[in-house]
Order: C-alpha cells, then structure tokens, then sequence
C-alpha cells in the first residue's frame, strides 16, 4: 500500500461538511491510507455551504481557467484548496458559481431536488479529470462514493477513455447510507449525449434514479466497499454477478472503530498490492 496513490471523490468530506456519514468515511479511509504513506488526492464540491474563511480555502489559480462544456454551454472550472488540519492531507474543491454557490447542496429549502443535479454531477465528474490531468498526477485507487460521484467512472472508461493517466487506475464504489429517491433528472441523458458517449452507455440512464446510478457505476468497477447495512438486493446481486472484491465497513461504528476501519482499509488495499 505504501507508494499508493489514491484519488478519492465524495460529495462531502469531513471537517468540510461534518454532518454525515459518507463525509466522516471518506476522511477515515483517506487518513488510514495516508498513515501507510500512499500519496491521497481528495476532491468535493465547493458547495455553498463550505466556510472559506473558517476553512482557509484558496483558488489555485494554475489549476483554474478551464471551460467545461456541460450541454453547449461553457462552465469556467474553479478549483481551491484547502489543508486538513494537522493531517497533512489536502482537499479539491471543485467550484463553479452557477453550480456550486447555492446556499443548499441537492434539495431547495422546501426539499425539492434540483432540477440541474445531472449537468453538476457532470461538472465534477469532468473537474476531477481535468485537475488531475494538470497535476499530472497518476492514481492507482479511486475511491467515487454514492451517487453524485458516480458519473466519474462513466466518463473515465468513455469520454477520457484515451487519458493514460487513469489507465491503471482500479475504481472502487463506496455505498453509503447517503442516498437521494430519483436525484438526476432526466435531463441527465441529454447531456450524456452531447459528449458523445456510446449508446450502449446512454442507454442505461434512462431512468437515472439513485439505485440504477450505483448499478452503472458498480458495472464499471473493480471493487466496491459497503458502509451500509441496508444495500438493496438489487445492488447486491449485482456485486455478486461481478463478482467483485467487495471491502466490509458496515458493522464499524466510525467514532468507536476507527483503529478496525484502519486495519480493514489497509489490509485490503495491500492485498491489492501482492496481487498485482
């Protein structure tokens, strides 16, 4: 695991955004993988959410400047960063004004979703790309949690399929507890078809609601770690027809099994290593 590069997407990332589940892991398992000396990348969204100032956030301004194309429109890409206080850790924040400034991440104050959730998603997914193709940075690992990130594989084997960056790169789906009934819109096939992206792909977002988004994810992956103990039959099956290598994190309590989540993560990721 040692030398490892792990690239790790989430939606939140803890002490980013604290009040949840998929944030708290993804910082644990980022922390656990750079304890054993793996280099870590982790990106979010600059939700509007996010205290800059609390949290010394600063734009990179040589990993800014890219116009992302999201359905004919062009969408300036802003990154920032911010450290992790003393964890020698850095996070990515994704940003764009028109995306990102809200001050709500998925659902309005009255809880309706948004109805710009699929072109958001798109934007983060290509985001991470182009930041890491400016960092020239290879990752061994990526880690895409839930459903906002789970686009990321789509254009990693599609639209960037030719970027021998992500070559080598093994993806693992995180599945949380953190879901959202139907969070994409319809919308979101007509922006897949814009980049071009195979037909066979673009069909299976039809319906993008939040179980079929995992499950086009989980086809692309090599891996998948469960944090829930609810995960619908329907993925499960799913995994198992994969037959994927599958990380257990779902009876862990974060706060009182951290020292077992560590073990787990880097135990897997090193067994990982001596396959390959």
């Amino acid at each position: 695991m040692k030398g490892k590069n792990f690239l790790i997407a989430s939606s939140g990332i803890y002490p980013y955004i604290s009040n949840n589940d998929n944030a708290k892991l993804a910082y644990k398992i980022a922390r656990s993988a750079n304890s054993k000396g793996s280099q870590i990348r982790m990106f979010m969204p600059r939700f509007g959410t996010v205290n800059e100032r609390k949290h010394q956030l600063h734009e990179v301004i040589r990993l800014s400047g890219v116009n992302i194309v999201i359905d004919d429109d062009d969408m300036p890409l802003i990154i920032k960063v911010a450290s992790i206080p003393k964890e020698r850790m850095q996070v990515y924040f994704i940003d764009n004004d028109e995306y990102f400034k809200r001050k709500q991440v998925f659902t309005d104050d009255n809880h309706k979703i948004f109805d710009d959730n699929d072109g958001r998603a798109v934007f983060f997914s290509k985001g991470i790309v182009e930041t890491v193709k400016k960092l020239k940075w290879r990752p061994d690992y990526i880690l895409v949690f839930d459903w906002f990130t789970s686009l990321l594989p789509l254009y990693l084997k599609t639209y960037y399929k030719n970027e021998p960056l992500f070559h080598d790169a093994k993806i693992y789906v995180v599945l949380t507890d953190e879901t959202l009934k139907n969070p994409m819109p319809d919308t979101l096939v007509k922006k897949l078809q814009f980049d071009e992206l195979p037909e066979e792909f673009i069909e299976k977002y039809k319906e993008p609601t939040e179980l079929n988004l995992l499950k086009n994810a989980i086809d692309l992956a090599d891996g998948v770690i469960v944090r829930s103990q609810n995960v619908p039959d329907e993925i499960a099956k799913h995994i198992e027809e994969k037959n994927l290598k599958v990380v257990d994190l779902s009876d862990l309590d974060l706060e009182e099994n951290e020292a077992e989540l560590k073990k787990r993560v880097i135990n897997a990721f090193s067994e990982n290593d001596s396959a390959q």
